[in-house]
Order: C-alpha cells, then structure tokens, then sequence
C-alpha cells in the first residue's frame, strides 16, 4: 500500500514538473520564481537543466550566494560559458568563483572563443582513448571517465601524447571488438572534424548532412580541443532562424521571448527600420510629385497605381525570402549569383506577363469601363499589363540579388528583408509605371 502511495506521489510530482515545464514561458519573472521554489530539489534540478540558457540566467540573478553556486555546479563547461555570455561581463568574476578549479579552467578557456563559433560551443569534456590500449582496457577506462560527466558517450576520440586527433571509435564497433585488440585497428582516421573557429550556422549544415551526434573540434595545428553535440547546434541554429525571421521582417533581434521584452524595449526594437523603410517611402511621395502633371491629366492612372506598386513589392519579398534562406542553408554561394539571376529573370518574366495579361483582361472586360477608363481603355490596359511585368521583372530581380550584394560587403544577407525590398521597389515601380504611360498614353490622354 505504501509503495501504492508513493508511486501515486511520484507520478503527481511528475505531472506538476511537465505542467510547470509547459507553462513557463507564459509565467511572470516572480511567478517563475516562486513556483521554482516550491519544488522538490530533484523536480527543481530536472527542470533547471531544461530551461534555456535566458531562463536559467534570470533564476541565478535572483538566487542566494550560496544557492548560485549549488545551481551553476549543475552545468556542463560549455552550459555554464553560456551563461556567463548571457548575463554579461559584469556577472563573470562573481560565477567563475563559484566553480571548482578544474570546471573555471574549463569555462574560462570557452570564453575565448567567440559564442557563436564552434570554440563557443563545444565541450571540453569527451572521452578520450591512447591508441595503444586494448579494447578491454579502453572500456574500463571508459568506466572512469563516464564518472567525471562527460558531455557524450556516443564516440570516443583517440589522441596521441600531444591530444593531436589520430581517429575516432563509435562505443558499437568498441563493444563488439575482440577483447585484445588495440584501439588502433579498429578506429577510423578519416575523421570529419571542425576548427575552433567555424561559425554555427556552417557547423549545423555538416550535421544535417552527416546525420552525426557529435564532432570534434580541433585547432590550427590539429590538437583537438572539445566536441560539438547535436543538441549544442540545435539551440544555435534554432537562434539564428529566430534572428533571420527577425530581420526578414524589419525587425532587430529579440533578446528575450516576445512577452518578456518591455515596451520601450520592443520600441526601439521595431522603431529603428520603422523609420528607415518610413524615410525611404518618402521618395515614393516625391516620385509622385514628379509625376503630378501626368497624374492631373489621366486621373485615371492613379487608380492602379497600389495594384502596380504591390505587385512589385510582393515579388521582390518572395525573391527575397527565398534567396536568403537558400544562403542560409548553403544551397547557393556567392559564386552563384548569375545562375540565380538567370533564373529570377525568367521567373519574373513569366510571373509578370502572367499577372500583367489578368490586369489587361480585367479592364478589357470590367463593366461600364468606358465611363471607369476613358474611351481609351485599350491603351490604359496595355499600360498597366506592361508595367506590371516590368515591375514584377524589377523586383524579382532586386529582391534575388540585393542578399548577394550584402553578402558581398560583409552584411547579413537577411538585412535583405521584405519591407526593404518592398520599400526600393515601390519607388522604381512609380517610375517604371510612368514611363510606360508615357510610351502608351502620350498624345492621347497625356
């Protein structure tokens, strides 16, 4: 009956935890606090280990000294370098003295290397093997070193007397080799590795090509310094998609989930490309202007004038998107920038007469459109079917090689976001507009 009861105890305990683990990001800073207080230290750990390094950091502000030093000894090397990038220079004295010696060292050698590389996010602690040994001396040693918490036991890398990488040993082929064979024989030394400094987004494209769990991170001279796991580069890549969507959408990086930023945060934020997009639509405003005289003389024009402008703008983001997310997944390079010219030119070219020949149908066939459109709405549609393929043209263009043009001078393609592309072509969209009432409409309503 007791065992009944503390089963049934177990199981409710259980439930709060993934109850709690759910709702935590919906909860205020001071009800996560107090509802973090009120578990269990097991429950407490579990969900401490869980938490995103943000997370983690508001809990540790708030901790007693001695509660800081219980929590952060819960973490791994690379956790707790994590956590000192994320609380800021100001908190690194005060958490590297809480650490052991050994663990400071550890932490204090990751902090070199800049957080989104893969020095940044390795570990330091794997399982390493001498060629020399045996396979059963190797698993004992293996015993050994699983006690001091390595961060993976999936692999073990074999090193020789300067920790230069010779090979590597998945645990499978390790137990099922014969008991009395070196480790040399059986390990492989065709070993994708990776230098300290390979930026995260690269680290995760080799992941998902490989289909690893983790790689080893080694130095110009090929001293193996950490590993990579795949959850280490599943947290950096799951930020870098977060920040691209941010900037696709005019938007600076969010530092912390959406309901936690202040107001005045979220202001400055949203505020700075809200007035650099609202700068340049002022030229869409003196493109008009320039134009009053044809507008004065065929009002008519002004009426497509959204259709025309939000045609090429819809185009342009599409490119846009696409073309960045495809440089973000290494599908195309620098290099490609004119196979990718070649064919946004004939994408956009089909897109626009396929657009343009509807705007023509539809005013052909639009009731009372002698009275809409002039005794010459022949002419008005030939004007806007041809503006929209020339605007739809254009911006498929820009939108597809601005990431390039970036890229090229050392900007974050994803700085290409759709609002900008949006905004530049908004403006050529009135110019090529006007030009081609001036070829179709000039002598006639102009």
């Amino acid at each position: 009956m007791e065992d009944n009861n503390q089963a049934h105890d177990e199981s409710q305990e259980q439930n709060s935890l993934l109850s709690l683990t759910d709702t935590w990001s919906a909860l205020s800073p001071d009800e996560r606090r107090e509802k973090f207080k009120e578990l269990p230290r097991t429950e407490a750990e579990e969900l401490f280990l869980s938490l995103k390094t943000h997370d983690q950091a508001e809990l540790i502000m708030e901790a007693a000294p001695l509660e800081k030093r219980s929590w952060i000894r819960l973490l791994a090397p690379d956790d707790v370098a994590d956590l000192i990038q994320e609380m800021g220079s100001d908190y690194r004295d005060e958490l590297l003295a809480l650490l052991d010696p050994q663990t400071k060292r550890e932490v204090t050698a990751l902090l070199a290397y800049a957080e989104d590389a893969a020095g940044g996010l390795m570990s330091s602690r794997f399982v390493r093997l001498r060629p020399d040994m045996t396979v059963d001396e190797a698993i004992t040693y293996i015993r050994i070193q699983a006690k001091t918490h390595v961060e993976t036991i999936y692999y073990a890398y074999v090193l020789d007397s300067d920790q230069k990488l010779l090979g590597v040993v998945s645990f499978r082929e390790l137990f099922s080799a014969a008991p009395g064979k070196r480790i040399s024989e059986i390990m492989h030394t065709d070993v994708l590795k990776v230098p300290v400094e390979m930026d995260q987004e690269q680290i995760g494209r080799i992941f998902s090509q490989q289909d690893l769990m983790a790689v080893p991170v080694v130095d110009e001279n090929g001293i193996m310094k950490g590993i990579v796991t795949f959850d280490d580069v599943a947290t950096a890549i799951q930020e870098e998609a977060t920040e691209d969507i941010h900037k696709l959408g005019g938007v600076e990086t969010l530092d912390a989930p959406y309901l936690k930023i202040s107001m005045l945060e979220m202001i400055k934020k949203r505020g700075g490309w809200l007035l650099i997009l609202f700068l340049g639509e002022m030229f869409t405003a003196t493109a008009m202007a320039y134009y009053e005289d044809e507008l004065a003389k065929a009002v008519v024009l002004s009426m497509f004038i959204p259709l025309i402008i939000s045609s090429g703008g819809n185009s342009g983001s599409q490119a846009s998107t696409l073309v960045i997310r495809a440089i973000a997944l290494g599908e195309v390079r620098g290099r490609d920038w004119w196979r990718v010219l070649g064919r946004e030119v004939l994408t956009g070219l089909t897109l626009g007469l396929l657009l343009g020949a509807i705007g023509f149908i539809r005013i052909l066939l639009w009731p009372n459109r002698e009275s809409l459109y002039t005794t010459h709405y022949m002419l008005v549609a030939a004007t806007v079917a041809a503006s929209v393929v020339g605007v739809v043209l254009w911006g498929t263009i820009s939108g597809s090689m601005l990431p390039f043009i970036l890229k090229k001078v050392g900007f974050d393609p994803a700085s290409a976001s759709a609002p900008a592309v949006a905004t530049l072509v908004d403006v050529t969209g009135l110019v090529i507009y006007f030009t081609a009432a001036s070829l179709f409409l000039t002598g006639v309503l102009l």
